[in-house]
Formats: C-alpha cells, structure tokens, sequence
C-alpha cells in the first residue's frame, strides 16, 4: 500500500522500548522498528538513538525528506517549553532534549506529548473515540497514566501533564511510595511494576503457610524478590488462590482510581490499554466494570479495551503531525 501525500513518522518512547513508524493520514502504518531504549549513553542517547531509527526507516521510495512531521509520545513528565522528558521515575537523567535534536535534523516540525495524552490523540482520531466528545483513555502497564478529551478539548496543562492520574492518591496511609517518590499514588499500587510490592503488603496479612504452599510462591520458587506482576497474573488464571486475591485488591483499587476519573472528567467513553489490560483483558477489566459504580457520583460511561492495542500511541503519535491545529 503506497501512503498519499507527505509521510508522518510517529515515536513511541519508553522506559523499556523505543517504537518508531512511517505513516499516511488515513492511518496506515507502512513501516515500523523496534528497540531497547538505550539508556547507557546519556540523555542525549536516546535523541540520538530516535534519529538513527527514522533514518533507518525502509519503505518503497521513502527519503526523509518526505516527512512532514514527527510526533512523539514519551514517558512523563515532560517539559513543553524545553521539549523533552524531566526526571522520570523509570529513567535516570534530570532532562532528555526530544524536540531539539530531531527538529535541528531533519528541519521539520516536532510534535511532542506524554505517551498517554498521545495515546487518546490516536483513539479520537484513528480509534473508538471518533464520535465520542467526551473521551479518556487509561493505559495499565509498567505505569499508570491517562489522556482526556472534554467537550473535544484535549486537556494539556502549562507543562503537558494535566491527565497524570497514575498519580491519584488511592491510599491516604501511603504505605507504599511511588517512583516519583510520592506516597499513596495509584502507580504505587497498581502498575505492572508496583503490584508484586502490594503483593508482599497482602503477604503480611496471611500465614506464612499460607503464603508458602500456594502456586505463586512454588512458581517464584520460594523467593518473594522474584515475584513479577505477569507471575502474579499467570498464576491466578490457573485458579492460585493467593493471586487472585492479590488481583482481586489491584481490581477494588483500579476501580477507585477509575472512579476519580469518571468524577473529574466526565467522559462518554473510557478506553484502555497497556500491556498489563491487553494480556490480562478479563482479570484487568472485570473487577473494574462490577466495582467502579460503587466510588463514582457521576453516571458510569462504557469502559472497554481498546481497538489499537498496543499501538494506540503510535497511531496517535501519526495523529499529531496531522491534526496538530486542532491539538491546542
């Protein structure tokens, strides 16, 4: 399939990966790559790392020359002014220059916003938010985070990050602290990160018999340090007791956070992804949709996976080069 008009190509950075892709304004993606994030060269690296990928792209007669823009959605928080990512929790630098180097490259416009924030650009554009005014979409993976339409207004703030949710206080207690060292956050508690930590707070309510006779600390082989949330998901699909009940806490405090959302924003329509909601669609969603009813005032709008998948942020990362006027 040949892309009509101007190329667009669309980044997804992460804590893990980097996803770069050649697309069309329809939303074809006709080329794609993958990598690590290099995070051993500096901040400077993975700018580096992103140019080299975009000048690796292979598809039919493409020369970067044909790009009309490039959007980026990256782990938060981010700097709009500056143009790159501040003190993340899950990378180690102070600041990481996206815009700058990338737009000094290949001299054309740079588009840049959380990867969340990206993610709801691409499911109004491109996925089940087309006709939806009033659209959130919550990704469930390593972290916790979200993107907002209201009244069709996507919601930036000053500094690109008015829909951190993953930052919603869940726990007044705060007895577990967040990677951005705050305590109580939903991230804590929740994320493909953080729930073998919550895990280990349930293991305290029970018997170490208990504990020990049960499928997920036969599959760690006895050691709580290796205990992963996929682990953790595998064995209570396979009926282990334990886990369910650990995945039945992350579900009643997802539907807490869920709930908030619903308060604050007041969508039509929630979406989700993320790898932990994508491989793990029932264990995720079911607590979530039988519990969010019981925290929020406002009516409970539909809650579903979303139809992009894991490529939800790149079709809005596509999205940015293309609807940009109608981003601010």
């Amino acid at each position: 399939m040949k892309a009509s008009g101007k190329f667009a190509v669309g980044v997804d950075l992460g804590a893990t990966n980097v996803r770069v892709v050649l697309g069309d304004e329809e939303g074809h993606i006709l080329a794609r790559l993958f990598e690590q994030t290099e995070k051993k060269k500096g901040p400077a690296g993975i700018s580096q790392q992103i140019i080299r990928m975009i000048r690796s792209i292979r598809y039919g007669g493409f020369k970067p020359e044909n790009v009309k823009g490039v959007g980026i959605g990256a782990i938060g928080p981010l700097d709009l002014v500056k143009g790159g990512v501040v003190k993340s929790a899950n990378i180690p630098y102070d600041f990481i220059p996206l815009v700058e180097p990338i737009k000094k490259t290949f001299g054309v416009p740079v588009y840049l916003f959380n990867d969340a924030t990206t993610a709801v650009i691409g499911e109004k554009h491109y996925g089940a938010g087309k006709a939806v005014s009033n659209l959130v979409y919550v990704t469930l993976s390593t972290g916790i985070g979200g993107g907002v339409y209201v009244d069709n207004h996507l919601l930036i703030g000053k500094d690109g990050n008015a829909a951190e949710i993953g930052h919603i206080i869940i726990d007044m207690e705060g007895r577990l602290t967040c990677g951005c060292g705050r305590k109580g956050h939903w991230e804590a508690y929740c994320s493909a990160k953080n729930i073998p930590n919550l895990a280990r707070l349930i293991f305290k309510e029970k018997s170490p018999k208990e504990v020990e006779k049960s499928l997920l600390m036969k599959r760690a082989k006895g050691n709580r340090a290796n205990i992963t949330a996929k682990m953790i998901c595998d064995a209570a699909k396979d009926g282990d007791a334990l886990s369910l009940e650990i995945m039945d806490k992350v579900g009643e405090l997802n539907a807490m956070g869920f709930a908030t959302i619903i308060d604050a924003y007041d969508p039509e329509l929630i979406t989700v992804g993320g790898a932990l909601a994508l491989n793990n669609v029932d264990l995720a969603m079911e607590p979530i949709k039988r519990r969010v009813g019981d925290y929020a005032i406002n009516r409970v709008p539909e809650i579903k996976i979303t139809p992009l998948g894991d490529d939800v942020a790149l079709y809005g990362a596509l999205a940015m080069v293309y609807f940009a006027p109608s981003l601010r």
